[in-house]
């Protein structure tokens, strides 16, 4: 083909754009604008942004480093106490990070407190998933880690160049056999974007966490208590309040040291017990109603910033720290009511326009019927 037949089509679509300004151009003539305001830029009237869903800033502050599992260590080592707290949005996961928690814990307790549901076993894997993911684009410098299933590959290796986060194994996923735990932690730390897994259980889990460590994957441990498991145990009972009990507890903590987890929950376990049990180990022990003499502590956050309504029950080891439900409701409600009586939005509230622009919009309103 020649050059010159080549450029026909070009040529045909040049004139045709053309022709589309041109035809546009006549359209905007007839709302002409005085020309006095023909020359006003128009950029400068805009804001940076105009839409509903402000920025959330920036997380994490500004003088912190990433929280490692070296992090963590150095904290066990130096006897400084590990602050823990759950998480399971990107709102909560943002002002965790930003209040300094070294660990973010996406538990699986949103199946009560973000999705309504009666205990932990109901929540589904692809819903502990969805929620990694919102709570990892919110904790930049706390280490997150989530309850965990895309099969690993040969050599499957997982690298952690961020600071990490947790997530909880949900009931279901990981008790079959090791490899299927495996598969789903593989997940959580691919598709839920967490640092560490946690799973609960003692010594009956100690080939599993074996399974998951010896991948890569740094795996938090629970002992005590262990809420998936509360059918068995007879209902959210107190672990450990015999000396049989006692030595239960720390067998299941030893085997799960033994295994590879980098630290353990220890939950509803009496204070004395639980202070013997972290003596005894070289991992830290991160307490839920078990005293002060654990390495650490976690709560689960809607319950400390009393994010919920009066008469709720709440556990005996939990400390209110805040009433958000109440500034909410109260916030809320000053709304409804201003709402009501027109006085929201006030003029500060509303974007402006210029009375010589609402005139010219007026006018051509006047000659139209609409």
């Amino acid at each position: 083909m020649s050059s010159s037949k080549q450029q026909q089509p070009r040529f045909y679509a040049m004139s045709r754009s053309i022709s589309i300004v041109n035809r546009s151009r006549a359209l905007l003539s007839q709302y002409t604008r005085p020309a006095s305001f023909a020359a006003k830029p128009l950029l400068s009237q805009c804001q940076d942004r105009f839409s509903s869903h402000s920025p959330m800033g920036s997380s994490g502050p500004a003088h912190r480093k990433k929280v490692t599992l070296n992090s963590i260590r150095t904290l066990y080592k130096k006897g400084e106490p590990i602050t823990v707290l759950t998480a399971h949005d990107f709102p909560s996961g943002h002002v965790a990070d930003v209040a300094g928690m070294e660990i973010v814990l996406v538990g699986d307790s949103l199946a009560m407190v973000a999705m309504g549901m009666e205990d932990t076993s109901e929540v589904l894997l692809e819903e502990m998933l969805l929620h990694c993911r919102s709570v990892s684009r919110a904790a930049k410098t706390s280490f997150v880690v989530s309850h965990p299933a895309l099969a690993p590959r040969s050599g499957d290796r997982i690298k952690f160049d961020q600071s990490p986060q947790v997530g909880d194994l949900p009931m279901g996923s990981y008790e079959i056999a090791p490899e299927q735990a495996l598969e789903t932690a593989i997940k959580f730390v691919k598709e839920g974007r967490v640092q560490g897994v946690k799973l609960e259980g003692g010594i009956e889990m100690a080939p599993t966490i074996k399974k998951i460590t010896t991948a890569g994957i740094p795996v938090l441990g629970h002992i005590g208590l262990t809420p998936q498991r509360q059918n068995a145990l007879g209902g959210f009972r107190v672990q450990g309040k015999t000396s049989a009990g006692a030595l239960k507890v720390l067998e299941d903590a030893l085997a799960v040291q033994e295994a590879g987890c980098f630290a353990m929950v220890v939950e509803a376990v009496p204070a004395e017990v639980a202070a013997h049990i972290t003596r005894k180990l070289s991992v830290p022990t991160i307490g839920i109603g078990a005293g002060n003499g654990c390495s650490g502590q976690v709560l689960v956050q809607t319950d400390m910033t009393g994010n919920f309504p009066p008469g709720r029950f709440i556990p005996k080891f939990v400390k209110k720290y805040g009433d958000v439900w109440g500034e909410s409701l109260k916030a809320i409600e000053t709304y409804r009511d201003e709402t009501k009586s027109r006085a929201y939005p006030a003029p500060e509230h509303t974007y402006p326009i210029s009375k010589e622009e609402l005139a010219e919009f007026e006018r051509i309103l006047d000659g139209k019927s609409v």
